[in-house]
């Protein structure tokens, strides 16, 4: 049988529709969902979230209205919380999801963080869901679109979390045999959130100055590696001649078939093929210390 969800009728917030998406993510992704403020049917729930003044884990229980709760978390934090405690979501993930979104859920729902008016948030995003509501069939349905969103950027979140950890290994050896071989390129086999990963491991001051890898089009991009994380520059620009060109025009400057595009701050370029990619690595030296 699916998990039974229970959580209050009528208009909804960030905290019981994240709770809720939390649960089907990472317990059962086929939750029923009852909405209602009825205690007779709070107490046959599985779990009941955001409503009946109870928090008690152990019986599945989360809210934090009553008095007798003074901590900092609303039902999503609660249910995160119990999630982790649970085996279901680990240590590492856990803490990606509070970074992420569940401590800004907790503290605006609490009243420690007002969302900004001209900032689409994932609070202001489920409170626009609740304005063509006009009965309480309307608000449940919508509950349940609200919902079906925070699933999605759970998973997304899920997906960065464990392409994170893929660059850390991937990119920690690149990094190592780059050094070793005395080249000033980083190849990956794929493209992967390298630059977290590359400024953690010391990258400010590492001997590399590109990263080489293919796109989801099957082209290879060269990009200059910034100088710190969050810096626009480069430590080392692509040359000044590709700057703003591309296909025939790149192609007349660097004699590579296959030259697409090089961005006029000279920060990517892209080609065809991961040839002719290392072909302009070769053909202009970008693997050897710049002199």
């Amino acid at each position: 049988m699916p998990v039974r969800v229970a959580t209050h009728s009528g208009p909804f917030h960030a905290d019981d529709v994240l709770a809720v998406s939390l649960i089907r993510t990472f317990l059962d992704s086929e939750a029923a969902v009852v909405r209602t403020r009825d205690a007779a049917v709070l107490d046959e729930a599985d779990m009941v979230v955001d409503v009946g003044a109870i928090y008690d884990p152990g019986a599945g229980r989360f809210d934090h209205h009553q008095a007798s709760y003074t901590g900092p978390l609303s039902s999503a934090g609660m249910v995160l919380a119990w999630l982790t405690e649970q085996g279901h979501v680990s240590e590492a993930l856990f803490h990606k999801l509070r970074a992420g979104l569940v401590s800004y859920v907790d503290d605006v729902d609490n009243g420690r963080v007002a969302p900004k008016p001209d900032v689409p948030c994932f609070p202001r995003i489920v409170e626009a869901f609740n304005h063509p509501c006009r009965s309480h069939e309307d608000f449940d349905a919508a509950f349940e679109r609200a919902a079906e969103l925070g699933k999605h950027w759970l998973a997304g979140l899920v997906s960065e979390h464990e392409r994170i950890l893929e660059a850390e290994r991937v990119v920690g050896q690149a990094m190592a045999s780059a050094a070793e071989s005395g080249t000033r390129v980083i190849e990956l086999p794929e493209y992967l959130p390298w630059k977290s990963v590359y400024f953690a491991n010391g990258g400010e001051t590492h001997p590399t100055d590109y990263v080489i890898h293919p796109a989801t089009d099957g082209s290879w991009r060269i990009v200059a590696i910034p100088p710190k994380l969050g810096d626009f520059g480069q430590k080392r620009p692509l040359p000044e001649s590709w700057a703003g060109l591309t296909d025939d025009e790149l192609e007349a400057v660097t004699g590579i078939s296959g030259s697409v595009f090089c961005h006029k701050n000279r920060f990517i370029a892209v080609f065809r093929t991961r040839e002719g990619a290392v072909q302009a690595i070769e053909k202009y030296d970008l693997h050897r210390r710049a002199s």
